[in-house]
């Protein structure tokens, strides 16, 4: 039977009913991680659930770094304009503000990126494994070209305040909290000096 302050602790960390919470914690014998594992998953599914709905409302929130010299304007869009304005969502889209004034990513998803810098970085990457065997060259390559996404993709970096996750994973874990669709649609990032 799961005790009231494991069930507590697992509502805040995951935003699940108390009852999904409860379900989770007797179906893995008060075992806290294999029941947060179990609830992610869960917000997983739901969140695979709501990727095709609209996303029509949401919010563009902005930061302004102390020094005024770095600024960031992202777009969060959901379903309707009554999460938009409620506080996890705002909370979220302070958090990926504050992401790409820190991690400096060019596109919101790899699909995002044109085509032209994907095949310069495979130059690049090239000519850094040359001299190896044409069958490793390709293994390395595309390794090297996974981390420059992990790097460069906003959804795929991980959270500066929480590392353990991804962007992606976040907006996951908010899908499940808040029950709508959310996405990054874009954003734009300036910084004194830079072009």
């Amino acid at each position: 039977m799961a005790d009231i302050s494991s069930i507590t602790k697992l509502r805040e960390q995951t935003g699940a009913g108390i009852l999904e919470c409860k379900s989770a914690l007797d179906d893995v014998k008060g075992d806290f991680e294999k029941a947060l594992e179990i609830i992610k998953k869960k917000g997983i599914a739901k969140a695979a659930k709501k990727e095709q709905r609209a996303t029509a409302e949401g919010r563009i929130g902005t930061y302004i770094h102390t020094n005024g010299k770095l600024g960031v304007m992202v777009e969060l869009n959901c379903e309707t304009d009554f999460v938009a304005k409620n506080e996890v969502f705002q909370q979220l889209l302070k958090d990926v503000c504050m992401q790409v004034a820190a991690t400096k990513p060019v596109a919101v998803k790899r699909e995002d990126i044109p085509g032209q810098i994907i095949e310069e970085q495979k130059k690049i990457f090239m000519e850094e494994v040359k001299g190896k065997p044409a069958n490793i060259i390709e293994k390395i390559v595309a390794g090297k070209l996974d981390s420059f996404y992990k790097e460069r993709c906003l959804l795929e970096q991980p959270f500066i305040k929480d590392n353990t996750q991804t962007i992606n994973e976040l907006l996951i874990a908010n899908i499940a909290k808040i029950g709508e669709n959310i996405k990054v649609n874009r954003f734009v990032r300036f910084e004194v000096g830079e072009c």
